[in-house]
């Protein structure tokens, strides 16, 4: 199942999700580029958004909002939907329209491989990045150790560069996925400091002393986090 939040509430960039993307609202264009792998829903707050989605024919869940991470909502919508304990749940940011299939295919090929390691709780992805972009707060850049799990992720550039020349910077990418287990046992934890000093929900994970298992991908698929990249998103259509 891939569950999409959607608020209207973002920071940088409100209503986001209901931008128009190639003609339709972003949340719509998400959805359809994810459809082909498994099926969808929308998890929101807002009645506008499930209205946008009920006019397209796309499942839509309401959601409290009062919640402080788009994990949380996704948890309240898997218990609206009635989803086993089993269940492979991916979340798929509502501002990612340009994300390929192959990847949300990857990322739930990865949730079955760990699905009974106790230690993961949550698994995600990256892509390389350049150092221009590593330099980008919008970015979110994680560093693995030796077996692909995630040490650390943060808005600032990392691993620092001490003696400069360094390229191997790793650009998160806003998917996650988990069991249904997997995502209950996440939102039961206490919220942690590092997660609202980063604003990274998957800090909390890591700072309870669980891992996150990544894997590399290949996409040329990017978040619109501002009406930036929003303009930079329609040049490219």
């Amino acid at each position: 199942m891939i569950i999409i939040p959607a608020r209207m509430a973002s920071t940088r960039f409100p209503g986001k999700v209901l931008a128009d993307v190639g003609g339709v609202p972003m949340v719509v264009a998400t959805a359809r580029a994810v459809a082909s792998v498994d099926e969808v829903a929308v998890a929101t707050d807002a009645p506008e958004v499930a209205d946008v989605c009920a006019d397209y024919g796309i499942k839509a869940v309401m959601t409290s909002p009062s919640h402080q991470s788009g994990t949380d909502r996704i948890n309240e919508a898997a218990t609206h939907l009635g989803l086993d304990d089993e269940a492979i749940i991916l979340n798929v940011q509502g501002d990612e329209p340009f994300i390929e299939p192959a990847i949300v295919e990857a990322l739930e090929e990865s949730v079955r491989k760990h699905r009974n390691d106790p230690r993961v709780m949550i698994c995600s992805a990256y892509k390389r990045i350049e150092v221009e972009e590593a330099a980008d707060p919008n970015m979110v850049k994680v560093v693995t150790d030796e077996s692909g799990r995630a040490l650390y992720f943060s808005r600032s550039s990392i691993p620092y560069d001490r003696e400069g020349g360094f390229d191997g910077y790793k650009g998160h990418l806003g998917l996650y996925g988990y069991t249904r287990k997997m995502l209950e046992r996440f939102c039961r934890l206490p919220h942690a400091p590092l997660e609202h000093i980063e604003k990274l929900e998957q800090l909390r994970a890591l700072s309870h002393g669980y891992d996150i298992a990544m894997i590399e991908v290949e996409t040329k698929s990017f978040g619109i986090d501002t009406p930036e990249d929003l303009e930079r998103a329609l040049k490219l259509l």
